[in-house]
């Protein structure tokens, strides 16, 4: 379901924006780094934040990642979003390194987890 054109942004070093919806319906979009698996997209992000708390409540996402290089070439996944618990920060951990050469820094007291969307529609420009 995922084309190759929308799999190669995501899978680039492109920042991505995920939206989400507020507790009073309105909407909520934060950056975020992302890779997929398969054809789902997954970003990691901490219970604290306020898309996690969303996401549990409203799991419908639209995320879009934009081309660096040419913002007028995109792919926009809307669908689903899961949630698991990535205690050991795996995925923050491999995302940072793809996205700065570096390890991310120690959360000792943050908890990690790994939101999953998977594709109802997917638009590449």
């Amino acid at each position: 379901m995922l084309p190759d054109a929308a799999r190669e942004l995501f899978d680039g070093t492109h920042c991505a924006t995920v939206a989400c919806l507020n507790p009073d319906g309105s909407p909520h979009a934060s950056v975020v780094w992302v890779k997929t698996d398969g054809d789902d997209v997954l970003f990691s992000t901490l219970k604290s934040c306020r898309k996690y708390r969303n996401i549990l409540r409203d799991p419908r996402v639209t995320i879009l990642v934009l081309d660096s290089a040419n913002p007028y070439r995109y792919a926009e996944v809307r669908g689903t979003a899961t949630v698991i618990d990535d205690p050991e920060g795996s995925l923050i951990q491999e995302l940072s390194r793809k996205y700065t050469g570096r390890p991310w820094p120690a959360e000792p007291d943050r908890q990690r987890v790994i939101v999953r969307i998977t594709p109802k529609k997917v638009f590449v420009r």
